[in-house]
């Protein structure tokens, strides 16, 4: 039960932004730039990073959504997603997209625990400069988002479908959209 009065119907943030359009729209701009736009990183790349983020902060509705996201853009798929949340050594990405997950996990505890042995590391992985800022601001803003959608209680439901249905849409749209 949300603590406070959302739609019903609205699962997640998507609740949220409706509750509070004004800052729902710099909130969707920040997930389009961090996730869409352009980068080195992939589309897939980057959802993979929202969704170890979210999964290692037990955010159902986020580790939901953009485990499905990166399920569709992500060459390999679900199977790919769900061995990176379950583990960054075993899963089936590059040397620099573990080293900038293990980044991405640091921040999530806090930001202090990301070292200089774990950039230098990306870095040896062949890790720009870019990809480790975009990195780490897209772990910030998913621990944000996460604890954003999980401090008011929104609805995250139980049902996958639901899931893959928000993933071919964000995969397909964006996430411009969901702030206006």
């Amino acid at each position: 039960m949300p603590h406070i009065p959302l739609d019903p119907a609205l699962p997640g943030i998507s609740a949220l932004f409706a509750y509070r359009p004004e800052t729902a729209a710099p909130l969707g701009q920040l997930a389009e730039v961090l996730l869409r736009g352009p980068n080195s990183l992939t589309v897939g790349e980057r959802e993979l990073i929202a969704a170890v983020v979210s999964n290692g902060n037990e955010c159902r509705f986020c580790t939901g959504s953009h485990a499905a996201a990166a399920a569709e853009t992500l060459e390999g798929g679900r199977a790919v997603v769900d061995a990176a949340c379950g583990g960054i050594d075993d899963a089936p990405v590059s040397a620099k997209i573990k080293a900038l997950l293990w980044i991405a996990l640091a921040v999530r505890e806090t930001g202090r625990a990301v070292t200089d042995e774990l950039v230098a590391a990306a870095r040896a992985e062949g890790a720009t400069d870019v990809e480790i800022h975009d990195t780490v601001l897209i772990a910030a803003s998913f621990c944000l988002f996460n604890r954003y959608v999980d401090g008011l209680a929104t609805v995250a439901p139980d049902d996958q479908a639901v899931y893959d249905q928000i993933g071919k849409r964000l995969a397909v749209d964006g996430y411009a959209r969901l702030g206006n």
